[in-house]
């Protein structure tokens, strides 16, 4: 059984275009630099059904023992709150997978 973290949100206002694709980019490379990811999708949203939220990302885990890991790695803080300081809105879900 595999695990999900998923995290959807929106920027602020005044972050721009460039400064999206920094974070995204940052997002994507926490795959090489945290050992317990699997994989990491990321991006916008091409409709507007998530209720204004606008991006997401999607981190698969070995299982839900790995979460903690994940979210409490060094290489991870620095990315997570440097997102975050850039974010109006954050809904996040974790969930357990069927392989």
């Amino acid at each position: 059984m595999t695990a999900k973290h998923i995290a959807w949100f929106s920027f602020k206002g005044d972050v721009s275009d460039a400064r999206i694709e920094e974070h995204l980019a940052a997002v994507r490379s926490v795959v090489e630099l945290v050992p317990d990811v699997l994989a990491i999708e990321c991006g916008r949203s091409y409709t507007d059904r998530a209720g204004g939220l606008t991006h997401c990302i999607l981190v698969t885990l070995p299982n839900r023992a790995a979460l903690p890991r994940y979210l409490e790695h060094p290489k991870h803080v620095p990315i997570a709150e440097a997102l975050v300081a850039d974010i109006s809105e954050l809904r996040v879900i974790d969930l357990d997978l069927e392989d």
